[in-house]
């Protein structure tokens, strides 16, 4: 495979390009959600443009996992840009750096990578970013489909490939998103927990080296607590059948002391009352 350009010139400026995010993630289940945010990103004419749509759903449920299998499912280059309330509108699109001989250096966001690269760029967690932030790519996500470095003093264009979405956490700890905002980001695809069935093979995908018995535990525990509205994930899940199976394999304990253990000190003591029903791991 060809390695990408390193770098490129535009308007006399070269701009330093960020590598692609290459990772081992695979959507599994749930693919009318795929099917959703394929369509979204479908040119259906010369004329037409694609839709730069929002992915809405608890923290740990496969926004960007989901995302990111769609890219590649395109065949396109992958770059992710993680949003936080710092996020600063040279930070998304171009941002000055000192180099050797104290000359300026010009780095290109994963953004504006993605752009000059017809990739897809995955803005997560976008909804933390500030509205400035967001403004700075408000002609990006219309029929204009360009942004522009002050710093750089250059107007970028978006290659006619390029596609864009946003992941966005349905919880308190962020910014409202400007009206404007909200109308170029559309649509909305909102994914919720995984079923029972897609739970579990996405325990056995991601830790194929741990007893079933302690995946299909963590299955029964995770899908108590949706049933509760707790906002414990396939996430939190894998994150406790990978460190019960560790202490299971480092100590004496019994199985179900080895998944009590690591429900409390991952999740916290309060998520304990989803096992207590449970019975005993049959070895």
């Amino acid at each position: 495979m060809k390695s990408p350009e390193k770098t490129v010139t535009l308007d006399g400026v070269e701009l330093h390009l960020a590598n692609p995010d290459v990772l081992p993630l695979t959507w599994v289940g749930q693919e009318d959600l795929m099917r959703q945010l394929l369509a979204a990103w479908m040119v259906l004419h010369d004329d037409d443009l694609p839709l730069n749509p929002r992915l809405i759903g608890k923290p740990g449920v496969g926004k960007t996992t989901l995302a990111y299998a769609a890219a590649r499912h395109l065949g396109r280059e992958v770059y992710i840009m993680q949003a936080t309330m710092d996020t600063r509108p040279e930070d998304l699109i171009v941002t000055p750096v000192v180099s050797g001989a104290s000359q300026i250096k010009y780095v290109a966001s994963p953004v504006v990578t993605a752009m000059l690269r017809g990739g897809v760029c995955i803005l997560d967690e976008g909804n933390r970013m500030s509205e400035k932030s967001w403004a700075s790519l408000a002609p990006l996500l219309d029929n204009r489909r360009y942004v522009e470095s002050i710093v750089a003093g250059i107007k970028i264009p978006a290659h006619r490939d390029f596609r864009i979405c946003a992941t966005m956490n349905d919880d308190a700890s962020t910014f409202e998103i400007p009206e404007y905002i909200h109308s170029r980001i559309q649509p909305q695809i909102f994914i919720d927990f995984p079923d029972r069935k897609e739970e579990m093979t996405i325990l056995r995908q991601n830790l194929p080296f741990v007893e079933e018995q302690i995946l299909t535990y963590v299955v029964d525990f995770l899908q108590k607590a949706h049933d509760k509205d707790e906002r414990f994930t396939v996430r939190d899940g894998i994150n406790v059948a990978r460190y019960a199976a560790k202490v299971l394999r480092s100590g004496t304990l019994t199985v179900r002391q080895a998944l009590s253990r690591s429900v409390a000190m991952t999740l916290g003591e309060e998520a304990s009352r989803y096992m207590d029903a449970s019975p005993e791991p049959k070895p």
